[in-house]
């Protein structure tokens, strides 16, 4: 028997309705705030950035590929780690399906990341995807836009992430809980090492020659690029999240990993 409230039909109806009038009210909210965004000011980006990609290295003006807009996202895959973190790596399940569709409305979508470019190729055809990654390992840009660390950075605890100071150090990194221990090792390296590479995205617009960055969003901020937290805050038990839960689409048994099989004859 459920412990869950249940209701006629009409108090259902009714329930639904009131929580209707917030979700609009958070409709217009995002609306807004994505006005915002688009309203915010530009920075020019001065300096030269080299980026290994499969058709050889590239600017950052290169990545736009001939449209006026870029969207990065900076993908946590350190030249120490074996493979792509699992997080990133179910945001990145969503860029193949969308990626063409940006790309016909004029914005351009790139996965970069610090890892070797043959690391990332690799990892790319294990995961059956299609979009472009490239390698920033030859530049500072991942470091310039705070979704890399350096090892004295992550001991004296002064790493700006997400516009303040992280607080991480060597110390917590190496007292991590038994949970983080386990995603840094399903990336073949540890906590600290892990730590030293942060998710984040950020665009970009291309205008008479010149790139210009205009928006960063980090941490929380990605929630959104998550297609799979969409579906699961609209699913009866929420998110749900117990433990080490979220992994590679490849890694998930059998038995829970293909959602047609409950279609299937019996």
């Amino acid at each position: 028997m459920t412990s869950h409230r249940v209701v006629s039909r009409k108090e259902w109806t009714d329930a639904r309705t009131k929580l209707l009038v917030e979700e609009k009210e958070l409709t217009r909210r995002s609306d807004e705030i994505a006005r915002h965004r688009q309203e915010l000011p530009w920075v020019r980006i001065e300096k030269e950035y080299c980026f290994d990609t499969e058709k050889g290295d590239a600017s950052l003006a290169d990545l736009f590929c001939g449209r006026s807009q870029l969207l990065i996202y900076h993908f946590m895959f350190g030249p120490d780690y074996a493979a792509g973190c699992p997080h990133c790596s179910a945001i990145a399940d969503g860029f193949n399906p969308v990626a063409v569709h940006l790309a016909n409305h004029d914005v351009m979508l790139w996965a970069v990341s610090r890892a070797p470019l043959e690391k990332l190729t690799a990892y790319k055809r294990r995961l059956g995807w299609t979009f472009p990654w490239a390698s920033s390992f030859k530049s500072d840009f991942n470091y310039d836009f705070n979704v890399a660390f350096t090892e004295e950075q992550q001991k004296s605890g002064n790493a700006v992430y997400n516009y303040r100071t992280s607080g991480f150090s060597a110390k917590a990194a190496a007292e991590a809980p038994k949970m983080e221990s386990e995603i840094a090792a399903t990336a073949g390296t540890d906590w600290a090492t892990f730590t030293r590479e942060a998710p984040g995205m950020s665009a970009f617009v291309l205008e008479d020659g010149v790139v210009y960055h205009t928006y960063s969003a980090f941490a929380r901020g990605l929630d959104g690029l998550w297609s799979i937290y969409q579906w699961l805050d609209r699913a009866p038990l929420g998110r749900n999240e117990s433990g080490f839960w979220m992994q590679r689409h490849d890694e998930y048994q059998t038995s829970t990993a293909d959602s047609s099989s409950c279609c299937r004859e019996k």
